[in-house]
């Protein structure tokens, strides 16, 4: 796998992303050890996903935006290494020395845990000035990108503002069973994005009008394949909505953490690989809520209890309807802004790689390109019946969109300051 660089993207101190084709290995070296300097993005990378498992928040952009601005930290800070011997060790001391600090900032219970893990890779980096100022780039960077967060709306009591139900009529969204959960993430389309200008930016066209061609299909389609007891979707369909009906976060970390073990780059490239993809999600994530809540489009499970269109009011989706919009799917924005980040940065296909996932335990997958990724997230949203699939495409549109301006705009997350 070779990590290529986008014509417009420009990292700072013209950082260029590389990878090997040498497939991941599962385990960490030993701080100490002669691969370990080669493993520092790599365990920081774990670290991070491991306070975010024991102390994230209960909703998935805050713990993104908790990615984000650590890796963003990080990947200023391992810009800032001068040229010559010390490079490296000025580098291995700044990532894990900025995303120490901002996790440390942002998951202070975990705080024990993260002194004892910067520790550990401070045994592994060689004593000196490299050392020490690596260090205090890292504090510097994270300090400052901290700041440069506050108070943007993605904190949880944010993300899930309090949104009005408004009048029951065709195609407006209700609260949806068997909970009828209030409305959440319409804080989203409120915060401060990463690199978009403004969460409207790419706003979606409409949805297929009612009773059009295409929105008969849609609901033909979810009716037959999403009902929970269907008898046209197979085991194996049954198996893909099944693994990919877990939050989109925790299902993506694997591939990132592929891209980024299999990497052959420098400390400083790697980070922003990994703060990239994580700023861009960020933002796919604002413009996602900004489209669901201007379109306002029912879930098929109220469309086909109460709709015009062969109405079944025992009618039930084989996995229960989050409590937001159909249009667009947020699984297959997050899955089309992925796609696009590690394509755009490694190439459309790597070695063989397997996922497993939480909501099918014991299950493991494997894939071969991003877009396999992609494409199983908008079928297993219209299998679990709870999304159509225009909303689907749509959001695979949008995702991808966010991602391009993402990579246009790269340089100004990575501009030393």
């Amino acid at each position: 796998m070779s990590i290529k660089r986008p014509a417009l993207l420009s990292l700072g101190s013209a950082l260029l992303l590389a990878a090997t084709a040498v497939p991941a290995q599962a385990g960490t070296p030993a701080p100490g050890t002669s691969h370990d300097r080669a493993a520092v993005v790599t365990r920081w990378y774990d670290v991070t996903a491991e306070t975010v498992a024991a102390a994230g928040a209960p909703t998935q952009i805050t713990n993104s935006r908790t990615w984000a601005i650590s890796w963003i930290a990080a990947a200023r800070a391992a810009g800032e290494a001068p040229a010559g011997r010390g490079r490296a060790a000025f580098q291995d001391a700044a990532v894990a020395s900025a995303v120490h600090d901002a996790l440390r900032a942002l998951a202070p219970s975990q705080a024990s845990r993260l002194d004892s893990a910067l520790a550990a890779t401070l045994k592994g980096v060689p004593d000196g000035r490299a050392e020490r100022a690596g260090v205090a780039a890292g504090a510097r960077q994270a300090r400052r990108a901290l700041a440069a967060r506050q108070g943007d709306g993605l904190d949880p009591a944010s993300v899930n503002a309090s949104f009005p139900v408004p009048p029951a009529a065709p195609g407006v969204w209700q609260p949806t069973p068997a909970g009828y959960a209030p409305a959440q993430q319409y804080g989203n389309r409120l915060a401060k994005p990463f690199l978009l200008d403004s969460p409207s930016e790419y706003r979606l066209g409409p949805p297929p009008a009612l009773g059009s061609r295409r929105y008969r299909a849609d609901l033909a389609e979810v009716r037959a394949y999403g009902a929970k007891e269907s008898t046209v979707r197979t085991a194996r369909q049954t198996g893909i909505a099944t693994f990919w009906y877990g939050g989109s976060l925790p299902l993506f970390t694997g591939p990132l953490r592929v891209a980024v073990t299999r990497s052959s780059a420098p400390a400083a490239e790697r980070a922003a690989l990994v703060a990239l993809f994580h700023a861009a999600l960020v933002d796919t994530q604002i413009a996602t809520s900004d489209s669901k809540y201007t379109y306002l489009r029912w879930r098929p499970v109220t469309a086909l209890r109460t709709g015009s269109i062969g109405t079944d009011p025992s009618w039930t989706p084989l996995h229960e309807t989050p409590a937001h919009p159909d249009y667009p799917s947020g699984h297959a924005t997050y899955a089309g802004a992925a796609e696009t980040i590690l394509t755009a940065l490694t190439g459309a296909r790597t070695a063989p790689f397997r996922l497993t996932s939480p909501t099918a335990p014991g299950v493991t997958r494997t894939y071969t390109a991003w877009h396999q990724l992609t494409r199983e997230n908008v079928d297993a949203r219209v299998w679990s019946g709870i999304h159509s699939r225009s909303a689907d495409e749509a959001g695979v549109r949008l995702g991808a969109a966010v991602a391009r301006h993402a990579l246009r705009h790269a340089d100004r997350l990575f501009s030393v300051r």
